[in-house]
């Protein structure tokens, strides 16, 4: 059901891959490391870099995987093995045969060239959306503006408030056991690993339902990676070079759309020494010396982050207050382990080795102007005015990637409560979701530049 859907309804997307693989070149790309969990264990993988990478994504705002997760990943899995199948067999008619080809297909992990993948952005904060079910204790033991790389497990329990007034619309009863379950075994402490392992259960055993392997391999981005480099590293190099002086910091500054005047918006968001790492409780300003970058001035304050679906008036709290000063060499000479920070998105996915991306609901959900952002600055890169010599320096392949879209007006919901944000445990009977579509549309590059 899904696969005839997504072919009818998206061949235009399968075109564009197929294209863009016909003239894919790699040219020396490095190895790229990625992990998942079975059985609550980590396992590390690597895939070469000869391959054309997708990225999907999910949240660490919440253990259990949402509606709109389930769907983004399934689409990825479908962009992955059209494309690889269209590619090798050539773009055409298809019929019955080639339907039941892919359908088996679809049951292994990836195989082809091109490999969809999940990026796990740690930066974010633990209940961003106000559906996490950890809520009251992720806010009484002052984590709520922690980055979720930072956050421990340890004086976390089940929120059971949030139980009994989302039971059945944002999570389920199941849900909760298994988060009660990994809570209570994770030796080390970690929050990450905890969704990770609550995610990955989810995504083995949907398997049954729609005949899909969806546990694709992850990456984390950016905390994770910066905490592993040397000075000399990638992260490292791009928040050197973004700091060197007036020029390259008005250079992103254009790629944001946002003007030199007030200098309000920091290109990378220092960590208070209480923990905090909340880019929404953070507020800032840059000051310079001629052309040289003087200082960053930081506060953190108490913020407002966003509500769920289900009650609009219930809007998730990112807790704070920490005021400093940060001297401009600490960036202009960046190392993580003497500052921690986190760059903006649009900065540190130059990190990940995507070819194509898939987005959520861009125009409605998703922030079109954090696409352009993004879009702007990789052509920046490309025509080396920031950030230069990714490609011989860290093996970066400096190309624009495809940009795929959950169609906003197709995107699934809760059969009855009608929200994305609903856990897909909540969801008794998964064929509802198939009979909603899969619609994802090419956006056109040229529209998201500015």
């Amino acid at each position: 059901m899904i696969v005839e859907d997504f072919l009818k309804s998206s061949w235009l997307c399968i075109q564009a891959l197929v294209t863009d693989l016909g003239t894919f070149k790699t040219e020396n790309r490095s190895k790229v490391p990625f992990y998942y969990f079975r059985n609550g264990q980590q396992k590390d993988l690597t895939f070469d870099g000869e391959h054309f990478f997708l990225r999907a994504s999910v949240e660490y705002s919440n253990p259990p995987l949402t509606v709109e997760e389930v769907q983004g990943i399934i689409a990825a899995r479908l962009l992955e093995v059209c494309g690889n199948f269209f590619y090798e067999h050539g773009v055409s008619q298809y019929g019955q045969g080639e339907i039941d080809e892919i359908c088996r297909i679809l049951e292994d992990p990836p195989t082809g060239k091109i490999v969809a993948f999940l990026l796990n952005t740690d930066d974010i904060e633990p209940d961003r959306y106000s559906m996490n079910p950890l809520k009251e204790s992720i806010l009484n033991s002052g984590q709520s503006a922690f980055p979720a790389a930072s956050v421990k497990t340890e004086k976390l329990q089940i929120d059971q408030k949030f139980v009994q007034k989302y039971g059945g619309s944002l999570i389920s009863k199941g849900e909760i056991e298994r988060i009660a379950y990994y809570l209570g075994s994770c030796d080390n402490n970690n929050y990450m690993d905890m969704v990770d392992k609550v995610k990955y259960e989810q995504l083995e055993s949907l398997f049954g339902s729609f005949g899909i392997n969806l546990c694709l391999p992850s990456m984390r981005l950016p905390i994770t990676a910066l905490k592993k480099e040397t000075t000399e590293g990638l992260l490292h190099y791009i928040i050197r070079e973004t700091h060197k002086d007036y020029a390259s910091i008005e250079c992103v500054y254009s790629c944001m759309g946002r003007s030199m005047k007030n200098l309000t918006t920091l290109l990378t968001v220092p960590q208070s020494t209480k923990g905090y790492g909340s880019k929404r409780a953070a507020r800032g300003r840059i000051y310079f010396d001629g052309s040289k970058l003087k200082k960053l001035k930081v506060n953190y304050r108490t913020v407002q982050l966003y509500p769920n679906a289900i009650d609009p008036n219930d809007i998730s709290e990112a807790r704070a207050e920490d005021s400093f000063e940060m001297e401009g060499d600490r960036f202009v000479n960046y190392s993580f382990k003497e500052t921690p920070s986190s760059p903006q998105f649009f900065l540190y996915s130059l990190a990940s080795p995507e070819d194509a991306v898939l987005w959520h609901g861009i125009g409605a959900f998703g922030a079109s102007e954090l696409l352009k952002s993004y879009t702007t600055t990789r052509l920046t890169c490309m025509k080396s005015l920031l950030v230069k010599d990714l490609k011989e320096r860290y093996g970066v392949a400096l190309r624009l990637p495809l940009q795929f879209n959950l169609v906003p007006a197709h995107m699934w919901v809760h059969p009855f409560h009608r929200n994305i944000d609903a856990s897909i445990g909540c969801v008794e009977n998964h064929k509802d979701m198939a009979a909603q579509g899969m619609r994802v549309e090419h956006l056109p590059t040229d529209k998201y530049v500015r």
